[in-house]
């Protein structure tokens, strides 16, 4: 069967792959167009598998929130390159994963993946697709989503998605009347990064850890050791402050702590509000890049091209 061009054409329109491969797909299967899809996406695994050895520390954090603001959540999605977190489809392939995570009750990854993404299959075929298509590796690293009864999320992206957060408010407000004071706490999260919500949420292990090198570094001061006891209660107030996010002093007026702003709107808006949660993204925090040598990858490339 003669392979046209508007064959060419549809097969790309249904796979996202390049003009070449998609007219030898159809050429090898004698314009069987369902055929040539198979063929297509068994080339497209073997591809995104010799993709996946990659390190994928770039990508974006994107989040998506209920109509009345009941409901948050927010995903994380790696790519090779910030080039690759710039390009419109891998834009939109996580802002529709934000919204699925939102829509749905998935509390694992491999649940999440399991959810059929459109006419791509699951979210894990989609994903497979757009390594092929685009031509990098790429991960679904990590999604949550919040919907505790009482609260309101509101959250900021910052740097169009290497940063996000989300942040709920314990009020009977609606989500207007909170979107300011939510906007300028998930603000505060994205550039002071707190550790926790406040000291009732702090992890005791890290507390006695903080508190061994607050007393060497008195010890290296020349502080006497019989003293230590009552100066380490103030210093660990003072690392609370820091780290916690109620207690730490407000970015935009450093004269009241967020708590404190907090407290202020509520008393403008006349109704009470508590920060009951908080939760920060960053692209790529804790993964290890991989450090390539110039030298030795040039050399690679031109060692596969004798082959």
């Amino acid at each position: 069967m003669a392979v046209t061009a508007q064959m060419v054409k549809e097969l790309r329109e249904m796979t996202g792959a390049g003009m070449m491969d998609c007219k030898k797909a159809l050429v090898e299967t004698d314009g069987d167009m369902n055929k040539a899809v198979e063929a297509l996406r068994e080339k497209g695994l073997a591809k995104a598998a010799k993709k996946a050895g990659r390190v994928a520390a770039m990508g974006l954090v994107k989040t998506a929130f209920a109509a009345d603001g009941k409901a948050a959540a927010i995903v994380e999605v790696n790519s090779e390159t910030d080039f690759v977190a710039k390009n419109e489809d891998f834009i939109g392939f996580v802002e529709t994963l934000a919204k699925m995570a939102l829509d749905n009750e998935a509390t694992d990854m491999d649940a999440f993946m399991a959810f059929p993404y459109g006419n791509e299959g699951t979210v894990a075929e989609a994903l497979t697709n757009k390594i092929v298509t685009i031509g990098e590796n790429m991960s679904i690293r990590r999604f949550q989503k919040f919907a505790q009864p009482g609260v309101v999320y509101t959250g900021y992206i910052h740097g169009n998605g290497t940063i996000g957060v989300i942040v709920g408010i314990k009020t009977d407000a609606s989500a207007d009347e909170i979107a300011v004071v939510g906007k300028d706490v998930a603000m505060q999260v994205a550039s002071m990064n707190p550790k926790f919500l406040d000291d009732t949420q702090v992890d005791q292990a890290w507390l006695e850890s903080e508190k061994e090198i607050a007393k060497q570094q008195l010890l290296n001061e020349g502080k006497p050791e019989a003293m230590l006891e009552r100066i380490i209660p103030g210093k660990v107030k003072a690392i609370l402050k820091e780290v916690c996010l109620v207690d730490q002093k407000f970015v935009k007026n450093s004269d009241m702590t967020v708590a404190q702003y907090v407290d202020s709107v509520a008393k403008e808006v006349g109704k009470d509000m508590s920060v009951a949660s908080m939760i920060r993204y960053e692209v790529g925090e804790g993964i290890e890049k991989k450090e390539e040598d110039f030298a030795e990858e040039v050399a690679a490339q031109q060692a596969a091209a004798k082959k």
